[in-house]
């Protein structure tokens, strides 16, 4: 790989192939975006400002903002700000199949408003729009009624400092349905910047700043025991931040007061096998230029951060609501590293010590080809003629898989060979956009998406894919399925790239201003994993279930790159694959050390459901324990031993599927039970051939999504097959 290959580099941005026609009456209407002639991200954290009631909470980590709309003791009409601790989270009840009783789920509590920015004009007649909505950021603007020029404007960036309100022509209310205990007037940590500290009626203690536009002290009374107030008329900039560090934090607040962060940006690249990125942040505010920047990171930052962003962490700490502690970081650049990328892996068994294994022996080689006519003689044309993009896309890839396992791995291509020309038949139907719910290109939203919830059509469809539900999944697998077929039949790219591209553009674009498409609608540069929920109203916001699909998709953008020769596509696959060994660690794959997690849910072993309000160890199609850990395994690829880290797999097999835990594999029912030892083949390669190579092997262990053919090859590949 070149040195410092940019991660970033744009496919092209004209329009979508003339298979895919154009709508303009998507079935979730814009709710208050101003402009509305940008791609708008549909699976970013700000989409409570936009959705439903337009009252959810936004996470911006390590607050939450909501607009208040009436509700609440107050019956504010502000901007609720709230943080919580974890002696308020509520908890499920234990489960006893697990060892060490975990409870089910945890769950923050929403709606505390602890401090509101509101002002004395916003009664029932205020309206919420969003205004310059961006990757990392938007901006949430209340005004008393539609088109006044009175306005309070919250820059919402994620990871935040402050929560900041600007104020423009309106008499400022800073409000508390926790109640004050006492404000206090605090002196002017700089020059025309004013500051009180507020204790609540919880002992928190917060920190407001009052910058005024015309520098006079602007004198703020307190007038009851919840409303804070200022003179009438005024412009200036409010911000407030809780405190939990005491006079050593205060300093810092103190020394970052005046100035926020308007939006954030990204940028990457790989050298040889380290991937580097950063996140840099725009600043506004009072002596902006001379004043540093006060941002929170999450512990996947920090434990990346480069020597230079290390030094300038901070010793504020505050609780998070679902990915642990976040650390307040100064200045406007954080830079993270990512080593020991898996640059050599490809379509063959990869593991961390042997790397690509791309040749099995002579003796591995005659079960897995006596295995592969079974399967090479299932139908894929019918298989993936199906309603859904993700039932049709797991087939695609599964039949890619086993042409490429006989073609390259059994060193028999003559026999894939009429399997190979009828999945091509099978990729055609999509290309040619001939499926049963064909693709629209969406001119609302901006993106590509399946036709089922259109013209009264469920909402849910298609695990919602309509309403940008799951994209990085579905279009995941058919973007693995082309990097397959376009390596073995290099011919076959010419017709089918810009169709694959496509995808690869409305799931993961790199381009920052194309105008059919979002940036990263999936992946989120800042939490280091992507986003499931599209356009759906959501107490608890955004959710993601499947993390090894995350990893999929990851895994499926190297591996097109590098099939179409798009050298930043495949760094920008690796780097992403790098992030998400590190977030997943973190957050969905919780070892016994976990220290993100409260410690009564860690021996789930995995989150089920993680939301930003709430994880929950469920799924959203059942309850049993195959289920929900299964669905952070599937699909096996070669990727599955880079983010699957050792101790993790062996804790989760020893608490619940060796023979003597709760729900041992060999008693797994259907095909979750392939899926239980596939994934086995990550500690023990041998156990797992040995079940897959039983000369009365039941096929009915075998899930859709899969062929015994490779994972024979995978447990081989990985040291399990014969010598």
């Amino acid at each position: 790989m070149a040195a410092n290959q940019d991660v970033f580099i744009p496919l092209a941005t004209g329009p979508v192939p003339n298979t895919i026609k154009t709508r303009n009456d998507h079935p979730v209407p814009k709710n208050g975006i101003v402009n509305t002639t940008v791609p708008i991200e549909t699976n970013k954290f700000y989409s409570g400002l936009f959705l439903g009631t337009q009252s959810n909470t936004t996470f911006t980590h390590p607050y939450g903002l909501a607009w208040s709309k009436g509700t609440g003791n107050l019956q504010s009409y502000g901007m609720a700000v709230s943080h919580v601790e974890s002696n308020v989270m509520a908890l499920g009840p234990t489960n006893a199949h697990i060892p060490g009783n975990p409870v089910s789920y945890y769950v923050n509590p929403i709606g505390i408003q602890s401090i509101i920015l509101s002002a004395a004009e916003l009664t029932a007649s205020t309206v919420l729009t969003t205004e310059n909505p961006l990757p990392f950021s938007a901006n949430a603007v209340l005004r008393p009624q539609s088109g006044s020029a009175q306005s309070i404007s919250f820059p919402v960036v994620q990871g935040m400092g402050f929560v900041t309100g600007i104020y423009s022509g309106l008499q400022p209310a800073v409000q508390s349905s926790v109640h004050f205990d006492k404000v206090v007037s605090a002196g002017s940590p700089r020059s025309g910047i004013y500051k009180y500290t507020a204790t609540l009626a919880d002992q928190t203690t917060w920190l407001i700043y009052v910058t005024p536009q015309d520098g006079k002290d602007p004198d703020f009374r307190l007038e009851s025991s919840t409303t804070l107030r200022g003179p009438a008329g005024w412009s200036g900039t409010i911000q407030v931040a809780k405190n939990p560090a005491g006079t050593s934090g205060e300093k810092f607040f103190d020394n970052s007061s005046g100035v926020y962060a308007l939006e954030g940006a990204v940028s990457g690249a790989v050298s040889d096998s380290t991937g580097t990125y950063n996140l840099a942040w725009a600043k506004a505010g009072k002596d902006a230029q001379s004043t540093p920047l006060l941002m929170f990171a999450l512990p996947h930052h920090i434990e990346s951060f480069d020597s230079s962003t290390k030094g300038r962490v901070t010793n504020i700490t505050i609780r998070t609501t679902t990915k642990g502690q976040a650390t307040a970081v100064i200045g406007e650049i954080w830079t993270m590293t990512e080593p020991d990328l898996p640059i050599g892996m490809g379509f063959a068994p990869w593991s961390v010590s042997q790397g690509s294994v791309d040749k099995i022996s002579a003796a591995a080689q005659k079960v897995i080809l006596d295995a592969a006519p079974t399967e090479l003689n299932q139908d894929v044309g019918k298989e993936s003629d199906l309603n859904s993009m993700y039932f049709s896309g797991k087939a695609l890839s599964k039949f890619a898989t086993l042409v490429y396992t006989v073609n390259k791995l059994g060193g028999n291509p003559q026999l894939a060979e009429s399997a190979f020309k009828a999945l091509k038949d099978a990729f055609a139907r999509f290309a040619n956009n001939k499926q049963q719910y064909p693709l629209v290109y969406d001119n609302v939203w901006k993106g590509v998406a399946s036709s089922a919830s259109y013209d009264g059509g469920d909402p849910g469809a298609d695990f919602g894919n309509t309403l940008y539900n799951d994209h990085h999944f579905h279009y995941g697998y058919f973007i693995h399925a082309a990097a397959i077929i376009g390596t073995l039949d290099p011919a076959w790219l010419p017709a089918n790239k810009e169709w694959v591209n496509m995808l690869v553009r409305d799931s993961g674009n790199a381009a920052a201003n194309d105008p059919y498409f979002p940036f990263s609608r999936g992946f989120d540069w800042f939490h280091g994993h992507s986003w499931a929920k599209g356009l759906f109203e959501s107490f608890d916001g955004k959710d993601e279930e499947s993390s090894s699909e995350d990893t999929m998709y990851a895994y499926a953008l190297k591996v097109w790159g590098k099939t179409i020769g798009d050298a930043s596509m495949e760094a920008r696959g690796n780097l992403m694959l790098g992030i998400l060994r590190r977030t997943l660690h973190n957050y969905f794959l919780l070892e016994s050390d976990n220290k993100n997690h409260p410690e009564s849910f860690i021996a789930n072993k995995v989150t089920g459901i993680l939301f930003e309000n709430k994880v929950d160890h469920i799924t959203y199609f059942g309850a049993n324990l195959e289920f929900i850990q299964g669905i952070h395994m599937l699909p096996l690829l070669p990727s599955s031993a880079f983010v699957r880290r050792p101790k993790f797999v062996q804790e989760e097999w020893n608490a619940m599927f060796a023979s003597n835990a709760s729900t041992p594999a060999e008693k797994v029912q259907a095909g979750w039970k392939g899926v239980l030892y596939a994934n086995l083949a990550l500690i023990d390669a041998a156990a797992s051939w040995k079940f897959f190579a039983d000369p009365n092997f039941d096929y009915g262990a075998i899930d859709g999504g899969a062929t015994r053919t490779w994972y024979l090859a995978f447990a081989a590949g990985l040291g399990g097959g014969p010598a």
